[in-house]
């Protein structure tokens, strides 16, 4: 059996007196594939941001790769937890005026001395791998187009193969198929599942339909609370109308069902965010 890499103990966060997670027990185990629904609000990125330790537990023991997030970390730890974890954000934080290289380069910041990210000049081993992982997605011929030119699509592309140079062993990736349409959106569940070979991987979904692309294993939170921990197969129209309904709602609410991808579905649009990284160099 493979071996915990992700273990929730009674935790429980708090915000303003307000309940935003409150997990009785939850383990993850290595190489798993989880998928975490719920509506807005439900605790999803509380839970992502919990488990990369920008929000620390108000209660309870968490633990990430061996790393005991229920303490305080100094910036070196940190530092190695974040190496090991990989994300995709909503907003994909490329950087806009840079390159796609360059972009995927960011996931080789982790092994590159501070020195070097300063001046922005990565080693030539690590450009070949930024070249290679850009060729696993099918971007290579883009290498050197700015990202702001790429489309949405592309970017997810680009985002993907920065964890492939990264290579964590736990990746998480919020709502990864966000403003793409159906047909893009599975083309970027392929890659990722592929790019989480060996890792463990889990992600906010918010169409059904692409829960077998992406998960062996579905989460449902609600209210800050699992709803339902079931193995992919055993998810259907009825646990998810049962998730999705509003608190005291005696009504059915019709919700996303798990019939394949219409060609013509759309697929709810994602915030823009834009974080700043370092340059690269010649």
């Amino acid at each position: 059996m493979s071996p915990i890499a992700v273990s929730l103990q009674q935790v429980r966060c708090l915000a303003a007196g307000r309940v935003l997670l409150d997990i009785h027990a939850l383990d993850i185990r290595h190489g798993e594939r989880i998928a975490i629904v719920g509506h807005n609000g439900a605790g999803k990125s509380t839970l992502l941001r919990l488990l990369t330790g920008f929000m620390p537990p108000s209660d309870g023991a968490v633990d990430v790769l061996n790393h005991d997030l229920s303490s305080h970390l100094s910036n070196h730890e940190l530092r190695a937890l974040r190496r090991e974890v990989g994300q995709i954000h909503q907003g994909l934080h490329l950087v806009s005026r840079l390159s796609a290289l360059e972009n995927v380069l960011v996931g080789s910041l982790g092994r590159v001395t501070d020195w070097r990210s300063w001046i922005r000049c990565f080693p030539a081993i690590e450009i070949t791998r930024a070249e290679a992982a850009l060729h696993a997605v099918g971007l290579l011929a883009r290498a050197s187009t700015r990202a702001d030119k790429l489309s949405g699509g592309e970017r997810q592309k680009v985002a993907i193969a920065r964890l492939l140079i990264q290579q964590p062993k736990l990746i998480l990736a919020d709502e990864p198929t966000a403003a793409l349409d159906p047909a893009a959106a599975v083309e970027i569940c392929q890659l990722l599942a592929r790019a989480a070979s060996g890792a463990t991987l889990m992600s906010v979904v918010h169409t059904p339909a692409l829960l077998p692309l992406l998960a062996e294993r579905v989460i449902g939170l609600k209210q800050g609370r699992i709803a339902f921990d079931l193995p992919v197969a055993a998810v259907d129209d009825a646990i998810l109308n049962n998730l999705y309904r509003p608190t005291g709602e005696t009504m059915q609410p019709s919700c996303p069902t798990l019939t394949p991808i219409d060609a013509g579905d759309q697929f709810e649009p994602a915030h823009r965010r834009r974080v700043e990284y370092v340059r690269n160099c010649p």
